[in-house]
């Protein structure tokens, strides 16, 4: 089965990255009940490969949809299940994703093709993501998601070992093996 992991920012120093590698070697290397390694085929995609204008109506009249928005949908319906750590900027999406979300929706509102969903955030305070977490979950039938489980992990910096690469928190660590266990079901059909 093909599963397409990204974070939903153009950081290069994305926290959000990181937990999207977390949780990838999680289900690569054996550690999530259900998931066969072997038949799991892992793309990632980096939103600094799909930019564009910002979206208007204007700009798609006077030259069409780029091909960078037909590249991220292609890419995504590609997959038979997603992956997505979303960064939080000011209690919504990350301005990069949002644009290449829009675009992709003028191809077609169900930009995620109804692909089956695990949903990360981290941010750097409390609230780990949740608005953003929140939006994108309560939007995800409309644009074609069928979202499998959510999970925000607050304060990165107390609760990610960085050296490590993994959630230092045994309780987060905990609900995040959980979240990724609701793949299984889709992977492995």
């Amino acid at each position: 089965m093909k599963l397409l992991a990204f974070a939903a920012s153009n950081s290069s120093q994305s926290i959000n990255r990181q937990l999207v590698d977390y949780a990838l070697g999680l289900l690569q290397g054996g550690e999530i009940d259900g998931v066969d390694p072997d038949a799991l085929e892992v793309s990632t995609l980096d939103l600094n490969e799909f930019e564009m204008p910002i979206y208007s109506l204007d700009r798609q009249e006077a030259g069409g949809i780029p091909q960078a928005a037909h590249d991220f949908y292609d890419t995504i319906g590609a997959a038979d299940a997603l992956l997505i750590s979303f960064a939080e900027h000011n209690g919504s999406y990350t301005v990069a994703f949002k644009n290449v979300f829009d675009w992709a929706s003028r191809i077609d509102m169900r930009v995620y093709h109804d692909k089956p969903i695990v949903m990360l955030s981290t941010s750097p305070g409390g609230g780990g993501g949740g608005f953003v977490l929140r939006t994108a979950g309560h939007l995800a039938g409309y644009f074609g998601n069928e979202v499998l489980a959510s999970l925000a992990i607050p304060r990165f910096g107390e609760n990610f070992d960085t050296e490590a690469g993994a959630v230092s928190d045994a309780e987060l660590d905990a609900e995040l093996r959980a979240a990724l266990a609701k793949l299984a079901t889709v992977l492995q059909s």
